[in-house]
Parts: structure tokens; sequence; C-alpha cells
């Protein structure tokens, strides 16, 4: 019983911490075919740390263009989409004290650590308030070890709606398919989401009824826990209002699925199931952990034996382990952009509305101060960010300045983001965002 409440909890929390009030969906619906031209923006984490050295391009040590050089083997899927990527060497982030890794310090610009609450909102989450509003305004997804999928489905370490908020991300791809699509589903999937949603339905109102009994000092606190578990059912509810839409972006569900054999069958399906949110227009905002933010991961079905926190105290530079990871990684990246390139929209692709933030939640390496965090971006972003180039900075900005920029490209007019004046004394050499990324 106590495992069953922890599931619960962990839907409700997941839930609630990324929906908003009542929409209608038809109204909501972020996709091209609506008329509609809306920016989005994607988070790759990858953990134990992205060194510079398998990204930036042999002999560059100062800020040019990508045009006539060769990108390094680590990130040579990405070859062909040189002049959309923007390498960045020499943001800091030492104040998030990432050595492990950050946690939610990494997307939040805060100290972070393991077994550290958030201690704000993340820039993923903040963004989903300044993008346009989709029937969920953010969807996390997080890729792990077979075995830690199948245990842990839900687990929370990146993403953050504010102070001791916490976002769950979805790892059991049959999960998060049923929630997403379960209502335009056949068969045995079908089954299993009408009798999930009876339940959750249930659940919601007898935890409402038992609530209203409750002291003062605790019913705020549990009408949290309720309003997970509304947000839940009322997005279901609203995703079948939109069921003949969804179906033309619903994944097939095959043995990847239900009988994977490795846990990149599983990461590749979670990735189908995030980019077709994004083409549907169910969602803006996507966060992928590969690694879910934490010192393990297994990547077996790309031939790397090496797993979890081991993965860390190995150099990557010139390793056959990390270019193997590297290079399923920008595959990864290529996957989304292409998918996003076949839609058109505006005058041009969705993929012209979208940028792609890639980097780690460890900064450069395992055990690290964050004294650099290299970060790769792919889009312009409707045209607000340089593209086709390498950047090389002083050190002296932190990656809160970086958020600050994508949050200004959004169109939210802020100087700082997650950074007081008295600890911009401290880490941050300027205000605004980072000038030097920006067209």
């Amino acid at each position: 019983m106590l495992n069953r409440r922890k599931i619960l909890h962990g839907m409700a929390a997941g839930a609630g911490a990324v929906m908003t009030a009542a929409l209608d969906p038809r109204k909501a619906m972020a996709a091209p075919e609506t008329g509609r031209t809306t920016k989005r923006v994607i988070f790759f984490m990858q953990n134990q740390g992205f060194d510079p050295k398998t990204c930036i391009p042999k002999g560059m040590t100062s800020s040019g263009s990508l045009a006539n050089v060769t990108l390094p083997e680590p990130i040579s899927p990405l070859e062909s989409y040189k002049d959309r990527l923007h390498i960045i060497n020499g943001i800091h982030g030492t104040h998030t004290t990432p050595s492990h890794s950050a946690f939610f310090g990494a997307l939040g610009g805060y100290r972070g650590g393991d077994g550290v609450p958030p201690s704000g909102s993340t820039i993923d989450y903040e963004l989903s308030k300044v993008l346009p509003e989709t029937l969920m305004p953010h969807l996390c997804i997080g890729m792990d070890s077979i075995e830690n999928m199948t245990t842990k489905p839900t687990v929370a370490n990146l993403s953050a709606s504010g102070a001791g908020q916490p976002i769950f991300m979805h790892s059991n791809p049959n999960h998060l398919y049923q929630m997403l699509y379960g209502g335009i589903a056949t068969g045995e999937i079908r089954k299993q989401h009408e009798a999930k949603s009876n339940l959750l339905a249930q659940v919601e109102k007898l935890a409402n009824a038992k609530g209203q009994s409750l002291p003062d000092h605790t019913a705020q606190r549990y009408s949290q826990f309720v309003q997970g578990f509304r947000d839940t059912n009322g997005l279901q509810d609203r995703l079948s209002k939109v069921s003949g839409h969804l179906r033309k972006f619903a994944p097939v569900v095959d043995e990847r699925y239900t009988r994977p054999q490795f846990e990149t069958d599983w990461h590749d399906a979670l990735l189908e199931l995030g980019i077709s949110a994004l083409t549907s227009g169910i969602t803006n905002t996507l966060t992928i952990g590969s690694g879910r933010g934490e010192i393990f991961g297994a990547w077996k079905g790309i031939g790397v034996e090496k797993q979890g926190h081991d993965l860390g105290h190995i150099k990557q530079a010139d390793n056959p382990i990390w270019i193997k990871i590297r290079q399923y990684n920008s595959r990864m990246l290529v996957k989304i952009m292409e998918a996003l390139d076949s839609i058109p929209e505006g005058s041009g692709s969705m993929m012209d509305h979208t940028l792609i933030v890639y980097t780690s939640n460890n900064a450069d390496s395992q055990h690290t101060s964050g004294a650099n965090w290299p970060v790769m971006l792919l889009g312009n972003f409707d045209g607000a960010f340089k593209t086709g180039c390498f950047t090389q900075l002083d050190g002296k900005r932190p990656i809160n300045a970086l958020y600050t920029a994508i949050l200004r490209a959004a169109g939210s007019s802020v100087d700082r983001f997650n950074m007081d004046e008295k600890l911009a004394k401290k880490f941050d050499r300027d205000s605004g965002p980072i000038k030097e990324i920006l067209t």
C-alpha cells in the first residue's frame, strides 16, 4: 500500500507542477495547422559532464565561424547542421556547486546537490510560462538504465516550478504514452488508460472530501496534493477533446515499449514521445535528462558496457565510450531537428522557431568546480541567436546569464535569472543576457 501511495503521489506532483488553469483545448494547441506561430525550447541534459574537447573543433581557441572546420568525432552527426549550431565555451556555474551533479541547480542557476531541494523555479518551467500556453506547458522525460526506469518510472532531479516544488520526469514510455495518447489508443492500452483514469478520478474525489476535515496548518499542503490529481484528470479530459488531431502525431507502439532488449529502446521511445508532444502542439517546452540528472545511466544498446558512476571517472576526449554516447546524443538532436524541419510553420518550419540547448547537469566533468560550463545551441529561435559559430567567453558570466538571454528572446524583459545583486557582485561581471551569442 505504501508503494502505491508513493506512485500516486509522484503522478500527482508531476502533473500538478506543469499544468495551468483549464484551457479550451482547441485554442491551446500550438500546432502549425492552427495557423499559429510559436516558439519552443528543448533542453537536453547529459550527465557526467560535457568536456569541451568533445565539441570544440581542433585548433579553435577564439571565437569564429564553423564553416571551414570539421566538428570533433563525438558530435560528427551534427556536421550537416553546422550552419545552425552555436558552440559556447567559457560560461561558469561555480555557484551551483555541481560536483557529482548540480541537480536542480543546473537549470536553476543556484546551489544544488544530492538531496538538496530546489530553491526556486528552473529555466524550463519559467519559459513554459512565457511561451504561448499549451495543454501541457512543460514535459520532462528521463533516460536511465532499464532497471532504474522500471523500478522508478518517475524521479525529480532537474526541473522545478518553485522552491521545494520539483517537477517529475517520465521514464517509462508505456506510462507516458497512456497519459498522452491513451484516449485514442485501442486494445490493452485503452483498457489500462480507462482503468487508470477511473482510479485517479476516484482518488481525487476521495482526497478532496477527506481534505476538508484536516486542520488548517496541513490543509494548504494537502490541497496541493489534491490539485495534482485534479490537473492530471483535467489534462486527460482536454487531450480527449482534440483526439482527432492527436491521432496524426501519436507514435506507433512496438516491441521497444513492451519488450525492450536494451535501455536505449526505451530511450528512443521516450524521445519519439517527446517529439510528438512538440509537433502535435501538446507542449512547447521539453526537458530531456539523459542519466536523469544523477550519476547513473546506461547505454548498452550502443555497445557501452560500463555504466553509472564509473563513466564519470574516465576521460571523455578521444575515448571510444564517450564518442559513442555523445554521437548517440547527437543523433537524437538530429532526429528532433528533422522532425521539426518537416512541419511547415509560418514562412518556414517549426525548427525555425525552436531553440535546442544541449549541455550537462555536471558542467564540464565529474567532480567539477563548475568553472567552465560548455553549451551547444541548435536553431536560432526565430532569429534571436547567432548560428554557425563558436564563441569563447572569459569565464566571468554565469549560466544564469545564458538563461536570461533565452528568456529575453522568448519575450520576457528580465535582467537576471535567479541571481540577486549580492550574488551577482561575486559571480557575474555584467547584467543582462550574454550579448556575444545574440544577433
